[in-house]
């Protein structure tokens, strides 16, 4: 089923980094000033019917109230209807769905996304992540974010012969893309051997295998499709989108050579909008660590199962490459402020195809590009969004 019934006229985001400069709600208001600026035609931010805010600060710092009431105000919109979605690394991405939604039920016709996270504020000894990683007293005890990875790296090499090598390369070209990205948290080159002589963190995940934490913030604006020509001639439409969920403990995962989460989320995302992996011009994906990207990219369909790590390695996924993924530096070097992530990369691909992106840009054959998140405990949860620049 292709519907096509909502577009995307705007999307912005403020610098991702250590913004120990800015408050939460400035952080917002600079997101959504840039969104509506983006705004080919002009926008009156009163135009906005509703909000949906995506935020982890209800899990991360114990303030379920913030987000859903204070982002309004403190971007102009006092008044408005809003709501908080917190859905772990990929709630930015299910804000953007349920806004799809709204916007295609007809009961509001302009509808923005954003997501803000402060994730530098606190220490992580003080709980930040493990609050949002807590569950069973003993299934998960002691488990941290490379802990839960760290298994599927070692099967997957165990399985297809996947090197430290080839994880590395995938930081080497996120961390490449990321130096043409101005707004991502690190800007510099790093080489294959740096990735190996980084600090083990979790074998054989080392430092620079894994992504940073980061303050961020990104807005986009949601529109119904017809009246998308008021706003912009270059319209981005939102094709389909999906959501699946899994077990949440490591002990009953069916495989560790893949996220078959992500697969099934994919799969009703390909069926909405009535393509396949095929026809994706670029992808935005989760590579909190390098394992999770090689993992991605074969779930998605892009690269066949167990030659993720031999694609990263020879170019495939590079800017110019088969299959362009994270040409806006991934998590890896963009940053993980986790609710704004997801809607960063919606604008990423919004960008993309209204070819705006400068030296990153992707070429483009079919008008449609990718977004995915994948996060919770265990890896729990999937969403996968398209978009596409073809006229419903």
């Amino acid at each position: 089923m292709s519907w096509n019934r909502v577009a995307v006229v705007g999307g912005g985001l403020i610098r991702f980094g250590e913004l120990f400069d800015q408050s939460y709600e400035q952080m917002a208001h600079g997101a959504f000033a840039a969104a509506v600026s983006s705004v080919d035609k002009g926008f009156d931010p009163h135009q906005v019917e509703a909000a949906i805010v995506a935020t982890q600060r209800g899990t991360l710092w114990g303030q379920e109230g913030i987000g859903g009431n204070t982002v309004p105000s403190a971007i102009g919109l006092a008044g408005v209807p809003c709501t908080r979605v917190e859905n772990a690394c990929p709630s930015g991405s299910d804000a953007f769905r349920i806004g799809a939604m709204v916007v295609a039920s007809g009961v509001h016709d302009v509808v923005l996304v954003i997501g803000v996270e402060k994730m530098r504020d606190k220490s992580t000894d003080e709980g930040l992540l493990s609050r949002a990683a807590s569950g069973h007293p003993i299934y998960n005890r002691a488990e941290t974010a490379p802990v839960l990875f760290a298994p599927f790296a070692t099967r997957h090499m165990h399985e297809f012969g996947t090197t430290r090598e080839m994880l590395a390369s995938v930081a080497v070209k996120n961390h490449h893309n990321g130096t043409l990205d101005p707004y991502a948290h690190f800007q510099s080159e790093i080489t294959v051997d740096q990735v190996l002589a980084s600090p083990p963190v979790c074998h054989p995940l080392h430092l620079l295998d894994c992504c940073p934490q980061t303050d961020g913030a990104a807005a986009v604006i949601l529109v119904n499709a017809e009246r998308a020509r008021e706003f912009t001639d270059k319209p981005v439409w939102v094709a389909g989108f999906g959501v699946a969920t899994d077990h949440p403990y490591l002990h009953e995962k069916s495989t560790f050579t893949g996220l078959p989460v992500t697969t099934l989320a994919a799969e009703r995302a390909y069926q909405m909008a009535g393509v396949g992996p095929n026809q994706i011009d670029m992808a935005e994906v989760h590579d909190c660590f390098t394992i999770t990207e090689i993992l991605d990219i074969e779930d998605l369909g892009f690269i066949e199962k167990g030659k993720g790590g031999v694609a990263s390695l020879e170019g495939e996924t590079a800017i110019g490459g088969r299959i362009p993924v994270n040409p806006s530096g991934g998590l890896l070097s963009k940053g993980h402020p986790i609710g704004a992530t997801g809607v960063a990369q919606i604008t990423e691909c919004y960008w993309q195809l209204r070819g705006e992106v400068g030296e990153r840009q992707v070429e483009l054959r079919h008008g449609n590009a990718l977004q995915h998140n994948v996060g919770g405990r265990g890896s729990g949860v999937s969403v996968v969004n398209i978009l596409t620049t073809n006229n419903p």
